[in-house]
C-alpha cells in the first residue's frame, strides 16, 4: 500500500465523526460525492463519460463484473500474463471452467537481453481469432515491466477479443488515456498509486457493457432511486452506463471523501510529472545497479515508479535483507524480484543510501 496523504488522513477522521451525526445526512449525500468521485477519477483516465465509471470495493469485485459479461464460450482463449496479481487470475479461471475455455499464459524470456520488447512481442503473437479475452496489467506488479497496451488494444479489435486491464500498479502514477487505448474495461484498487483508503476502487467500462448484469443488486443503482420517497417502486432500470455496476453502500461517507481528495492531488501532481520525478531520483542508483550486475527491465520497456532488481550470484539476498533493516529502507521482495516503489514522497539520497548496500 501506498502511503497516505496528510490531507486524506485528516477528511478520514472528519468523515469517521460525521455518521456519529447522522439527522444531518441528507438524501442528496448519498448520491452528490459519488457523482464527484466518478467524475474525478474520469479525469485522471481522461475518460470522456463520468458515466462510464464505477465504484468497486477491490479489483476481484470489479475484473467479476467485466468477466460475468464478456462472452466466452467454449473452446475459446482467455489471455494472461505470467505471474501477474491473482485479483486478475482465479476468476477468468472459473470462468474457463464454466464455459470449456482454456487459458494461455504469455511468458517473458528467461535471458534479460530484450526481455521487455519481447514479452510484449509474445503477447501479440499469441493473439488470435481463438482470444475472446486478455485480461492483464499495464505495469507488471512484480517488477515494473510496461505493457504496450495500445499495440495490444489494436491486435484485439482486430481479433474480436475484450481487453480488461487491471490497472492497480499505474493508475495515477503512470499516465493512462482511455481515450488512447479504449480497453473495455479498467480496474483499479485505490490504496496503491492512487494514494487512497483501503477497500474502495474504480473501475471503467465502455459501452459495450452498458446493458451487461452486476454481480450484485442495489437499490442506488437503480433509476430514481434519489426518490426516498418510492424506493418500493421497484424499478427494472439502472442508473445511467456503468452505474450498474458500483458496489452497494458506494457513497460509503468515510472512504469515498478520502479516494476524492487523493485523485485531486494526483490531478494537480500529473501522473507524468511523477514519472519524471521518479526517473530523476533513480537513474544513477539503476545505471550503478546494473554496473554491479544487477539484471533491471530496459527502461524503454518499464515504469519509473515501480522497478523490479533481479541480483548477480555474487549477492547474497539475506545479508541484503539485514542490511536494508537495519538501514531502515523499506522494500517488497516479489518471486525474485526486489521491487522498489518510489514516489514524490522520496528524494535522490534515498537511493545514494539504497544503493550502498548493495557494495
Amino acid at each position: 500500500m501506498s502511503p497516505q496523504l496528510k490531507s486524506v488522513t485528516e477528511i478520514g477522521l472528519k468523515s469517521v465523526s460525521r455518521k456519529a451525526r447522522p439527522n444531518e445526512i441528507l438524501p442528496e449525500d448519498f448520491f452528490a460525492e459519488r457523482e464527484i468521485l466518478k467524475q474525478r477519477f474520469a479525469t485522471l483516465i481522461s475518460a470522456p463519460d463520468h458515466h462510464n465509471t464505477a465504484i468497486i470495493p477491490s479489483v476481484s469485485y470489479g475484473i467479476a463484473n467485466a468477466a460475468r459479461n464478456t462472452p466466452i464460450k467454449k473452446g475459446d482463449e482467455i489471455l494472461l500474463v505470467d505471474e501477474q496479481f491473482p485479483s486478475n487470475v482465479y476468476i477468468w479461471q472459473e470462468v474457463a471452467q464454466q464455459k470449456g475455455a482454456s487459458i494461455k499464459i504469455i511468458k517473458p524470456l528467461t535471458n534479460f537481453e530484450q526481455r521487455g520488447k519481447q514479452w510484449n512481442e509474445n503477447i501479440l503473437n499469441a493473439i488470435s481469432e481463438k482470444t475472446a479475452v486478455v485480461a492483464m496489467a499495464h505495469v507488471h506488479w512484480a517488477d515494473g515491466s510496461l505493457f504496450d497496451l495500445k499495440a495490444i488494444r489494436q491486435k484485439t479489435k482486430n481479433n474480436n477479443a475484450f481487453l480488461i486491464i487491471d490497472g492497480t500498479q499505474s493508475i495515477g502514477a503512470f499516465p493512462f488515456s482511455i481515450q488512447d487505448i479504449q480497453p473495455d474495461a479498467l480496474v483499479c484498487g485505490g490504496y496503491k498509486w492512487m494514494l487512497g483508503p483501503y477497500a474502495i476502487g474504480m473501475a471503467y467500462y465502455s459501452d459495450v457493457f452498458n446493458n451487461g448484469t452486476p454481480i450484485e443488486h442495489n437499490w442506488m443503482n437503480r433509476h430514481n432511486s434519489e426518490d426516498f420517497n418510492n424506493l418500493t417502486q421497484y424499478e427494472d432500470r439502472y442508473q445511467p452506463k456503468a452505474a450498474r455496476y458500483s458496489v452497494g453502500e458506494s457513497s460509503n461517507f468515510v472512504l469515498t471523501p478520502m479516494l476524492i481528495r487523493s485523485i485531486e492531488q494526483l490531478i494537480e501532481w500529473t501522473p507524468v510529472g511523477i514519472q519524471e520525478y521518479c526517473q530523476k531520483i533513480t537513474q544513477n542508483t539503476v545505471n550503478q545497479l546494473r554496473s554491479l550486475g544487477c539484471l533491471i527491465e530496459d527502461d524503454a520497456h518499464r515504469a519509473h515508479h515501480l522497478l523490479g532488481i533481479y541480483l548477480p550470484d555474487q549477492i547474497n539476498l539475506e545479508q541484503l535483507k539485514t542490511r536494508l533493516k537495519e538501514k531502515n529502507i523499506t522494500v517488497s521482495f516479489r518471486g525474485n524480484a526486489i521491487r522498489v516503489s518510489p514516489h514524490l514522497y522520496n528524494i535522490e539520497e534515498d537511493f545514494d543510501l539504497f544503493l550502498e548496500q548493495f557494495k
